[in-house]
């Protein structure tokens, strides 16, 4: 926003920055919060301390402070931006995503040389795992973990005295909790879900992500276990039986030990259970409206071609029925026209009587956090933070996910005054 923009809003801001920080003790914090947000709002193509300050008149001092030192409980913040998300945007979904930080040198906490989406190849750079409420026309990050590589975790490496201390330095000069070690991102995910649920009370929604998150079992399983659907894109390379077969117990010879109901054909992949299906199979459907018109789609429609299988996923670590059969779920298959085969997977528990249509708009809702994502990447700071240590980073994407989510305040209402 420019400087008269942000006159023009100012006033909401207040309302909406005192209402989101409300849970901070200090008035003085309250209102740094408030600086902070105005400072990543602002126009200007870098949203670190230095350069916000300068456009905010005041000693960025009192930014970095706010950020890195203070002892405000983002969690509560981030409570109270999901309990806004969750009346003002009426999700549809948690959608599961990560993003990663491109960094220079190796003291940022988290920080190794792995695959980054925002370089589009290996190199330096943290990765921020977050759960998003997510709509068709809006989305809120509401929560958030950094990743921490093993190289991060001085438990990983205990048969090496010198490189365990080493690790232990490095985590106390980034002031990483104890309690905070290597996770899977999945499993970070897991935890996130648990706390937006159970601590904060949000509905269950169904889950969506993608194959980053859906090929892991465990993580398709755990939220089985946590009574969540979900509809997770996979690899074509899955494994799984039709959805009508069934398992067998062979014969007793009377010797040993008996065996077990097991499937007696070999297990396919989804790919090549979608192909003895069909393309014929396979049905057009619209699921939203874009926002680029051509001659042949004057209106913009999102639209291609889909078929759903009932499938059981083959999995040794998938718990079984006493019958010894393997739970059974969707799969959708996107098969546009002119392929030879499907070229995106999902797996979904959503109910056996769901309609096709609505499968696939709840599998391909995640574009909504990919959009806005580029918003607060871009317009918001999210990857600007140049602090070293570990609650610096999660007060900084708290407070870039407040700003999107007054922006996103300001675009649900016709009247707002200024363009968010």
């Amino acid at each position: 926003m420019t400087p008269e923009e942000m006159d023009t809003v100012r006033t909401r801001l207040d309302a909406f920055a005192a209402e989101m920080l409300g849970s901070l003790a200090r008035r003085d914090q309250r209102a740094k919060g408030e600086l902070y947000l105005r400072g990543l709002m602002l126009d200007g193509k870098r949203k670190s301390m230095q350069p916000m300050a300068e456009r905010l008149g005041v000693d960025h001092q009192q930014l970095q402070q706010f950020v890195a030192s203070s002892t405000w409980d983002w969690a509560k913040v981030r409570e109270r931006m999901a309990r806004w998300a969750a009346a003002h945007i009426s999700p549809e979904a948690y959608a599961i995503d990560d993003v990663g930080f491109p960094k220079d040198g190796y003291d940022s906490p988290g920080v190794a040389r792995m695959y980054c989406g925002a370089l589009g190849k290996r190199g330096n750079c943290q990765i921020g795992v977050s759960v998003n409420l997510v709509s068709d026309h809006a989305s809120s990050a509401v929560n958030w973990r950094l990743f921490l590589p093993e190289s991060w975790d001085d438990t990983k490496n205990t048969g090496d005295a010198l490189l365990t201390g080493a690790i232990q330095r490095r985590r106390a000069k980034a002031a990483i909790p104890d309690s905070e070690r290597h996770k899977e991102k999945w499993r970070l995910a897991l935890d996130m879900l648990d706390e937006v649920r159970e601590g904060w009370e949000l509905p269950d929604l169904p889950v969506v992500a993608d194959a980053g998150y859906g090929d892991a079992t465990g993580f398709r399983e755990g939220l089985t276990e946590r009574d969540l659907t979900y509809a997770v894109a996979v690899k074509g390379t899955t494994t799984a039986y039709p959805g009508d077969a069934v398992p067998d117990r062979p014969r007793y010879s009377g010797q040993g030990r008996p065996p077990g109901p097991a499937y007696p054909v070999q297990h396919s992949t989804l790919r090549q259970l979608a192909l003895n299906t069909g393309r014929s199979s396979a049905r057009t459907v619209t699921w939203r409206q874009g926002s680029k018109t051509t001659k042949h789609n004057p209106r913009a429609e999102m639209r291609s071609r889909f078929l759903a299988l009932r499938v059981r996923p083959a999995n040794r670590t998938i718990r079984r029925a006493a019958d010894g059969s393997l739970p059974e779920c969707w799969l959708l298959a996107e098969w546009p026209p002119g392929t030879a085969e499907p070229t995106d997977y999902w797996l979904s528990t959503l109910p056996a009587d769901t309609p096709l249509r609505e499968l696939v708009r709840i599998a391909k809702i995640r574009w909504r956090v990919e959009h806005d994502y580029r918003e607060l990447k871009d317009g918001l700071g999210l990857d600007h933070f140049e602090g070293r240590n570990f609650p610096g980073w999660h007060r900084h994407v708290t407070l870039a996910s407040l700003a999107q989510a007054f922006c996103t305040m300001l675009r649900l209402d016709p009247k707002a005054p200024a363009p968010a």
